[in-house]
């Protein structure tokens, strides 16, 4: 299998157009990733075999996106020790459900949680940047212009 350095899971098909937006975001900055769908609940042992090879195939951080229970980022999380950032999705009660079950992880098992929706899906991808920045000048760098240019956009607003 291919070196891949972020890893995007959701857990269904209705999720990809959330987590399109770390891809997005990953592919702009140059990180190598790839997007898979699989269930806690659903496909708990394909699961767990694909989180398990990751660190083999030179994976840095795992991004998880689930909506109603939210499982799948604390499985993962409970199954390595690569940083896992958990992307609450939308899916009824205006994704509080699965804030809730993204955040609140018994110790142990940490989760780093985003907001909900589109923009969680973005700022995970940028906390995973973040994360890899710490070993990586390049994207350091990259990191530091995205921020220029979003304080120019920001600066460049006139009323």
């Amino acid at each position: 299998m291919s070196q891949i350095q972020v890893a995007i899971m959701m857990g269904s098909k209705s999720d990809v157009g959330v987590m399109e937006q770390a891809a997005k975001m990953l592919k702009d900055f140059g990180v190598s990733h790839e997007m898979r769908v699989l269930s806690a609940h659903r496909t708990p042992k394909d699961t767990v075999e694909y989180v398990e090879g990751l660190k083999d195939r030179g994976t840095k951080v795992v991004i998880c996106g689930a909506g109603m229970s939210a499982a799948l980022s604390g499985v993962v999380a409970a199954h390595t020790f690569l940083p896992v950032i958990g992307v609450p999705i939308d899916c009824g009660f205006h994704g509080l459900d699965a804030l809730l079950s993204t955040s609140q992880m018994p110790p142990g098992v940490p989760v780093a949680a985003v907001a909900v929706g589109k923009a969680g899906a973005k700022n995970a991808a940028l906390l995973a940047l973040r994360i890899m920045a710490l070993s990586d000048a390049a994207i350091t760098t990259k990191l530091e212009n995205f921020s220029k240019e979003q304080r120019e956009q920001i600066l460049g607003i006139t009323l």
